[in-house]
């Protein structure tokens, strides 16, 4: 397995992974104009991108997620919860489901709360164990922080799903998963996340301020300490639907 992390505008991380062997690989989060670094890193390790998986509709920049899955052929993934808002095909992620890159298998978690359609992407590399080895948690969990919960309106109810989202999904994970998430500090998208660029289920676990908290403290702190709305938030959602 290959592993590619990309720091980029507005404190984005994207990635690219996948299966050296079976030449296949996986974009996430890319952002527009940096197609041209995922090609060439694809054409590096000698791999075709078959999936591009934006893990939710950004509102912090501009993906160049459908950009990149028309140059390389490949398909371009969001959560099933989008169908009706985009204006372009896409192929439709659940909650569950396994998609096999090769000898890597990435199961898709719903994760609502920063966004209704977000999802984190399990990985596991089938060479080296059949356990996960790390999750991609997009702008669900960030190292030392958790997601905004205001993007999509009713901050409170967003944010109890956000909650229910981490305790549910990530942190019943096991503690040794690597968590790469989809933003350090700097991004508007969460408040205190860490310059570091990645972490664990145990030390977040464990260190994370915000998931000591019980839901309603959760919710009471989440919805007290909101960034400013990202500049020109409407005008890039309306780009990354499509309209």
């Amino acid at each position: 397995m290959f592993f590619r992390q990309l720091a980029t505008k507005e404190a984005t991380l994207s990635y690219l992974f996948g299966c050296g062997s079976c030449h296949v690989a996986v974009a996430v989060d890319p952002v527009l104009g940096d197609e041209d670094w995922f090609l060439a890193e694809a054409a590096r390790q000698d791999v075709k991108i078959t999936h591009v998986v934006d893990t939710h509709v950004h509102a912090d920049h501009y993906s160049g997620g459908r950009a990149l899955a028309d140059l390389a052929g490949a398909r371009y993934c969001l959560h099933e919860s989008n169908a009706g808002r985009l204006k372009f095909p896409f192929e439709p992620l659940k909650d569950g489901q396994r998609i096999e890159v090769g000898n890597v298998w990435v199961d898709v978690l719903h994760t609502p709360g920063h966004t209704p359609d977000s999802v984190c992407l399990l990985v596991t590399d089938k060479r080296r164990a059949e356990a996960p080895w790390f999750v991609l948690t997009g702008d669900t969990l960030f190292v030392g922080a958790a997601g905004r919960p205001d993007l999509a309106g009713k901050e409170a109810e967003m944010a109890g799903q956000l909650y229910d989202s981490l305790h549910g999904k990530l942190l019943s994970l096991p503690g040794e998963v690597e968590i790469y998430a989809g933003h350090v500090a700097g991004s508007v998208c969460g408040a205190g996340i860490s310059g570091k660029p990645a972490s664990t289920i145990g030390f977040e676990r464990r260190w994370n301020p915000m998931l000591a908290l019980d839901r309603e403290a959760f919710v009471a702190a989440l919805t007290s300490e909101i960034p400013p709305r990202p500049a020109e938030m409407d005008r890039m959602v309306a780009a990354n639907l499509g309209a």
